[in-house]
């Protein structure tokens, strides 16, 4: 799943590149943020939630009142986190509680809940960033799941090499 995560915000953000930076900048009607802003917290909630399964929060990830890293800088960071989301998914075994202490109190949550919330919320804002696309008057990134198959090789005739 995190595989197709990382796809997903790599063609979202790639197609993003012929925005000018009053598009950038634009806050389509029914958009909870600007193109940049939603942009950014993408890739901030991944880091959060990255940090979120080590029990820790808030060290300085992206959020929408960043100041704009320009498009390669977002593309670089989401890089890393989506390679991230992926090696903590690998490597998840069992699933441990995870405190966090928020305004003075601590809270326990399993370590999966911060991988659903990690992955729903991609899915979320990245709809928000096309809905504000398609306003903008551009050709949106087809991010379904057969055209993540598609781009990976799946779906192949039977002894036919994949993409992998």
């Amino acid at each position: 799943m995190f595989r197709y995560d990382h796809w997903a915000n790599a063609r979202l953000l790639e197609s993003c590149r012929l925005l000018t930076e009053a598009q950038l900048d634009a806050r389509p009607p029914g958009i909870s943020g600007t193109v940049a802003e939603l942009l950014m917290h993408i890739v901030g909630g991944e880091a959060t939630s990255i940090l979120r399964t080590m029990g820790r929060q808030h060290e300085g990830e992206l959020n929408r009142q960043s100041e704009w890293p320009g498009l390669d800088g977002l593309i670089s960071i989401a890089n890393r986190t989506g390679e991230e989301l992926i090696a903590i998914a690998e490597r998840f075994d069992a699933d441990t509680q995870v405190e966090l202490s928020w305004r003075g109190k601590v809270y326990s949550y399993p370590k999966s809940f911060f991988l659903v919330q990690a992955m729903e919320h991609g899915v979320e804002h990245r709809t928000e960033v096309k809905v504000a696309l398609a306003q903008l008057g551009f050709a949106t990134p087809d991010l379904d799941a057969w055209e993540y198959a598609a781009a990976r090789g799946y779906g192949a005739e039977p002894g036919t090499p994949t993409a992998g």
